[in-house]
C-alpha cells in the first residue's frame, strides 16, 4: 500500500485525500499546522453564540465533479430555511435534499447581492450603466468615463501590468474611481507594479462591453444563465453552519475511510533521496522535538512554496531557485468580526431581509480614507450562524476585512487596539454608530493571498525545479502560488489524485488549473 503524505487540510489537501481513499489502496496522512480544518476557509465561533467565516467563501462551480463532491458531503435544501419561511421567499428547491430546519447536513441556496460603497453611496458590482449609478457619479463624470472607455478601445495598452489590464477593459476614469485605490489596499502596491496575470484570473472577461450586454439581456428577459462571467454569477450554495462545515464534514469522511489527520503539525524539514522526497519532519503543537514520517511514496504539498523550499536542505536547492522561492510575495488578511445592534445603512432595495438590513452578502469599500477593504454581512449568508435565530431581528453580524503584511503596524497591534481602530473606521464612513457594538473578535490569516509581483515573474523557473521531484505534487492556492478559488483548489486536488491513481507521470494538468483566460467554469 502506497504511503501518501499531504501537507495542509484545506480544500485542496482534503479533496486529494478524499478522492484517493475512495480507491481504498492508499495510506493517507494529512499534516495540518493549525488546530482546525479548512485552511483559509475555516468557520470560527464568537462567544459560542455566533459563527463567522475567515473571509468570503461562496460555493459555486459549473464543474460537474466539484458539484458532485459537495453534494456527497452535504445535501442542497429541499425545504425552506428559517429566513425563507420568515420572509416567504419563493425559491426553486431540490426535489430530494435536506430540510435545514430539521437537518444539519444542509447546503442553503443563496442569492448573491454585492455592491460597491464609495462616497457613502452604493454602486452596483460590477459597476453597471443603469441610471441610478449615472446619477450618483454625475453626468459630467459619466461623459468622461465614456470618452475614456472609447479611447482605451482605440489605443489599447500593452498588458504588462494590472493597471493597463484594467484600463483596457474599463477606461482610465472608471479604473481610477473603482479599481486603482482598492487594488492598492488589497496588495499594498500600485497596480502598475502588479502582473496582469492577477486580473486575468479574477476579472476574466468582465468589461464595460460585458456589463452592457448583461444589462440588456436582463432588460429583455433573455436567459443569461450560461452567458454570465465569474463576477456576475447571481446565486450560490452555502453550508448551513458556515464554509468550514463542508471541510469538517469532509475530514470526518476521510477519517472514516481510514485517512489520518494530524493537526497542529508544522512541517519543518523534507528529506530527499534520488530526486524523491522520502521523509518529513514536523513539530506537533508547542513541542520542541521533531516527529518524523519515513518511507513516503508520494508527497502532496499545499503549503506556501516559500516554506516548502525552506524545508529542503539548502545544499540541495540551486541558489537562484532558493532566492526566487523564499522571496515570493504574499498578502496577509485580518478580519474583525462584530456583533452590532444595527447598521446605519438603509435598505433601499426591493429585497426583503429580516430586520430590514441591507441585503448584501458582502460590500466592497472603495472609500479612500480608510484601510477597510470589504464588509461581510453574515445575516445574509445563513440564519443558522446565530445560535439564537431570533437574534436576527435585532443584531447584525459583520466581518470587517483588512489586507496587510505580517509584522506591519496593523498586524502587530494588540487585538483590543485593532478592534477599536476598525470600529472607528466604520463609524467614520457611516456604517454603524459608535455605541452599537456588542462584541467583537479579531482573526488573522497569514499568507492568504499569493501576490503577482516581485519574484513571481520567475514562477516558471520555480515550477521546473519543483517538477524535478518525481513524487512531489504542488496543489492549492499556496502550493501553486496562484489566487485560486475553492473550486480551483479542489480541482488541483482532483487532478493530483487522478495522476496518482493512474500513475501518470506529467504534472502539467495540475499546474494548468485556472490558467486559461476564459473562465473555466463557463460551459
Amino acid at each position: 500500500m502506497k504511503k501518501v503524505v499531504i501537507i495542509g487540510a484545506g480544500p485542496a489537501g482534503l479533496t486529494t485525500a478524499y478522492e484517493l481513499l475512495k480507491k481504498e489502496k492508499y495510506e493517507v496522512i494529512i499534516l495540518e499546522k493549525d488546530s482546525g480544518i479548512g485552511g483559509i476557509s475555516k468557520t470560527v465561533s464568537i462567544d459560542d453564540q455566533y459563527l463567522v467565516d475567515t473571509g468570503i467563501h461562496r460555493f459555486f462551480s459549473k464543474n460537474d465533479k466539484i458539484n458532485e463532491i459537495w453534494r456527497e458531503i452535504l445535501q442542497i435544501q429541499s425545504k425552506p430555511a428559517f429566513d425563507d419561511i420568515k420572509l416567504k421567499r419563493v425559491k426553486k428547491f431540490e426535489e430530494k435534499g435536506s430540510d435545514p430546519e430539521k437537518e444539519d447536513n444542509a447546503l442553503l441556496i443563496r442569492d448573491r447581492y454585492t455592491r460597491i460603497y464609495y462616497g457613502k453611496k452604493f454602486y452596483d458590482y460590477p459597476i453597471s450603466l443603469e441610471f441610478k449609478n449615472i446619477r450618483k457619479l454625475g453626468f459630467f463624470t459619466v461623459c468622461k468615463a465614456g470618452m475614456s472607455y472609447v479611447k482605451a478601445k482605440i489605443f489599447r495598452k500593452e498588458e504588462n501590468s494590472l493597471e493597463n489590464f484594467y484600463i483596457n477593459r474599463f477606461g482610465k476614469v472608471l479604473y481610477s474611481i473603482f479599481f486603482e485605490n482598492y487594488t492598492q489596499k488589497v496588495w499594498g502596491i500600485h497596480p502598475s507594479k502588479i502582473s496582469a496575470d492577477w486580473g486575468v484570473q479574477r476579472v476574466k472577461g468582465v468589461s464595460v462591453s460585458e456589463i452592457i450586454k448583461h444589462a440588456i439581456r436582463k432588460i429583455l428577459h433573455i436567459n443569461v444563465k450560461n452567458k454570465v462571467e465569474t463576477s456576475l454569477i447571481e446565486s450560490f450554495v452555502y453550508p448551513k453552519f458556515g464554509a468550514g462545515q463542508m471541510w469538517n464534514e469532509m475530514a470526518k469522511k476521510i477519517q472514516a475511510m481510514g485517512g489520518k489527520i494530524i493537526t497542529e503539525a508544522k512541517v519543518t524539514r523534507t528529506y530527499i533521496e534520488n530526486k524523491q522526497i522520502k521523509s518529513v519532519n514536523y513539530i506537533r503543537g508547542t513541542q520542541e522535538v521533531n516527529e518524523n514520517i519515513k518511507d513516503i511514496d508520494i508527497l502532496v504539498s499545499s503549503m506556501p512554496i516559500r516554506d516548502l523550499i525552506k524545508s529542503i536542505n539548502i545544499e540541495k536547492v540551486p541558489q537562484k531557485i532558493y532566492n526566487y522561492s523564499i522571496n515570493l510575495p504574499y498578502r496577509d488578511f485580518m478580519s474583525v468580526c462584530m456583533v452590532v445592534k444595527k447598521l446605519k445603512l438603509e435598505n433601499r432595495t426591493k429585497i426583503k431581509t429580516i430586520g430590514n438590513i441591507v441585503p448584501d452578502n458582502w460590500i466592497y469599500i472603495q472609500e479612500p480614507n480608510v484601510k477597510l477593504g470589504r464588509i461581510q454581512i453574515f445575516n445574509n449568508w445563513s440564519p443558522y450562524l446565530f445560535k439564537e435565530k431570533n437574534d436576527l431581528e435585532n443584531k447584525v453580524l459583520i466581518g470587517l476585512e483588512y489586507f496587510c503584511s505580517q509584522n506591519d503596524e496593523y498586524w502587530n497591534m494588540k487585538d483590543e487596539d485593532f478592534i477599536q481602530f476598525a470600529k472607528d473606521e466604520v463609524v467614520k464612513i457611516g456604517i454603524i454608530d459608535k455605541d452599537d457594538l456588542i462584541t467583537a473578535k479579531r482573526i488573522k490569516i497569514a499568507d492568504a493571498y499569493p501576490a503577482y509581483f516581485g519574484t513571481y515573474e520567475r514562477m516558471e523557473d520555480i515550477i521546473k525545479y519543483l517538477d524535478t521531484f518525481t513524487n512531489l505534487y504542488c496543489i492549492g492556492r499556496n502550493g501553486q502560488h496562484r489566487y485560486n478559488n475553492m473550486d480551483h483548489s479542489m480541482l488541483t486536488g482532483i487532478e493530483t489524485a487522478n495522476n496518482i491513481i493512474n500513475q501518470k507521470g506529467g504534472k502539467e494538468n495540475i499546474w494548468n488549473v485556472n490558467t486559461e483566460k476564459v473562465y473555466h467554469e463557463v460551459k
